[in-house]
């Protein structure tokens, strides 16, 4: 039977297998970080007023829903925009304690979302305008708030009434995993209600026999959780609302999403390998991205690993002392989604799925010869029984194999500092397939490949013996694209600057076919097959076998 599998940042598996994903490197911006929340002046105009409806969310049961926002400003100006909170409460109550020696600003909490009045055509004209909004329900009401002065010199001018979903604690935005074992599910969903108020279950059955009910955990995290948050709320993802559109971000994500729940009949697993919900600290993302992915992460195992976006910052243990996770050091993403790895802070795991096995490593972490992850990797590619599962993928967020990115193609590596020296050797000798990455916001295929020299002329069909592994930049599933390199190694067959996913689907223990797509309309972009036999598989290539001599 063929099956499907996914990945998002990397790549979809299909049982055929699919796998699809999407990374960023490079800018990282977080469209809320735009707003100088610090800055607010604080001016109520008496004429300018902001009413939103309806008031009361969610009155069918449902945890997504529309409001429309009315604004009035006798005084209005292009750069005027609309603030969405939540909590509805936004004012310097929720401000960190000062030292004495510093004015506390208004407001200490970013928004969620926010929306330029002079969307609406008739705003300039008037001062009048209907804006509308998509909520999510995450836990508590809303406000909205009319700014004037742009985002980096905002005064707030008028305050609305507050809105909330009927049950805001209600439990929303389920997400499917892989367990540690193979026959293992498990179920990771977001709720309002403490340990005391509720008992978490989930109910489950299999096809056609009764329902059982398998008790629940909770896990939660608050600021102090995590290393420094200067906000509460944010995060790049898609609005379909047109809210926070930054640099052109959205379309990408977006599209992704739509093709992915369009085919997901199709697909029986996702990988998403880093650089999940660009909160960079502003958590309330987290809860926007879920509710982006919630119709494909509640029908398939929705696989996750970390990023720079997830887990850098300084002296917390990253392998990186940069700030791209802007103070969440990996928490969020380890308490939203659930992972089979032994340890949540160390976030390589090994993943088994029909006839396929993922190496799944953390680049955040240490990963050189001598590690204890390039241990783990090393136990993930060697335990393998390819006799079962003859298809071995390897997956990571930066990219530890070959990229012809313009930045790499500047330091002259074509891959992240120090990325396959250590790793090259595993990859030829338990004879990885694929290996897949993130990280760089483009397309990219290489020839099968050994030591930076291609093993294979073939471009489009692959048979018999594995010669080396074909490695793949697959980071467009949404952000900002990345260029390349104005140079192109002979070991580069093919590239494309623009948003898509990759479909892996195994048709049996022999026969692999990888599919390139466009987010924008499904369309396959690029492909290939291998046929391999499990001989095939044994047999001895360079650096694949034990050497041996005469004697032996």
């Amino acid at each position: 039977m063929v099956r499907d599998l996914l990945a998002l940042l990397c790549f979809i598996v299909q049982v055929a297998s699919s796998l699809c994903s999407s990374h960023e490197s490079g800018r990282g911006d977080q469209a809320l970080s735009q707003i100088d929340i610090y800055s607010i002046n604080f001016a109520l105009h008496h004429s300018a007023s902001i009413h939103v409806s309806p008031r009361v969310l969610g009155s069918q049961g449902e945890d997504t829903e529309w409001v429309n926002v009315d604004i009035s400003n006798p005084e209005p100006s292009s750069d005027d925009w609309v603030g969405v909170f939540s909590p509805a409460k936004f004012d310097s109550s929720s401000c960190a304690p000062t030292d004495g020696k510093e004015i506390a600003p208004f407001i200490c909490s970013a928004p969620i979302k926010y929306m330029y009045a002079k969307s609406s055509p008739d705003y300039m004209k008037t001062g009048s305008a209907v804006l509308k909004f998509m909520l999510i329900n995450q836990r508590a009401d809303f406000s909205f708030a009319l700014f004037t002065g742009g985002l980096s010199n905002p005064t707030l001018v008028a305050v609305s009434n507050h809105v909330s979903f009927i049950n805001p604690k209600a439990p929303v935005y389920p997400r499917l995993a892989l367990g540690k074992n193979w026959d293992e599910m498990s179920v990771t969903w977001t709720s309002g209600y403490n340990i005391d108020e509720a008992v978490p279950f989930v109910e489950w059955s299999r096809k056609g026999a009764q329902s059982r009910r398998s008790p629940a955990g909770t896990l939660t995290f608050t600021r102090n959780s995590m290393c420094d948050l200067c906000f509460r709320n944010t995060k790049i993802k898609g609005e379909r609302d047109g809210s926070n559109e930054y640099n052109n971000y959205q379309p990408g994500s977006l599209n992704t999403t739509d093709q992915l729940i369009k085919g997901l009949k199709n697909i029986d697993i996702v990988f998403h390998i880093g650089d999940i919900a660009y909160a960079n600290g502003y958590i309330s993302q987290w809860d926007q991205f879920t509710a982006q992915v919630e119709p494909i992460a509640s029908t398939v195992p929705y696989m996750i690993a970390s990023g720079n976006h997830e887990r850098d910052w300084p002296d917390s243990g990253s392998f990186y002392s940069g700030k791209d996770s802007g103070g969440e050091c990996g928490v969020p993403a380890e308490t939203m989604f659930d992972f089979p790895a032994e340890n949540k802070a160390k976030f390589w795991y090994s993943a088994d799925y029909g006839m396929f096995r993922f190496c799944v490593a953390d680049t955040e972490h240490d990963w050189r010869e001598g590690s204890e992850q390039y241990r783990f990797i090393e136990r993930c590619l060697a335990s393998v029984d390819r006799k079962t599962q003859p298809w071995l993928i390897f997956i990571a967020h930066r990219v530890l194999g070959y990229s012809t990115n313009d930045w790499y193609g500047q330091e002259g590596s074509f891959e992240e500092p120090m990325g396959r020296e250590s790793l090259q050797k595993l990859w030829q000798k338990y004879k990885v397939d694929i290996a897949f990455y993130g990280h760089v916001h483009n397309y990219e295929r290489t020839c099968p490949i050994y030591q930076s020299q291609c093993v294979d002329n073939e471009k489009s069909h692959y048979s018999g013996t594995f010669k080396g592994t074909i490695h793949v930049v697959v980071g467009g599933a949404g952000s900002h694209l990345s260029s390349f390199s104005s140079l192109t190694p002979n070991w580069s067959i093919f590239r494309d600057y623009d948003y898509g996913f990759v479909k892996l689907t195994a048709f049996n223990h022999s026969s692999l076919l990888f599919e390139y797509k466009k987010s924008s309309n499904g369309a396959v972009h690029d492909s290939f097959t291998i046929d391999r036999e499990y001989r095939d598989i044994l047999a001895c290539v360079r650096d694949s076998c034990e050497p041996t001599t005469l004697a032996s």
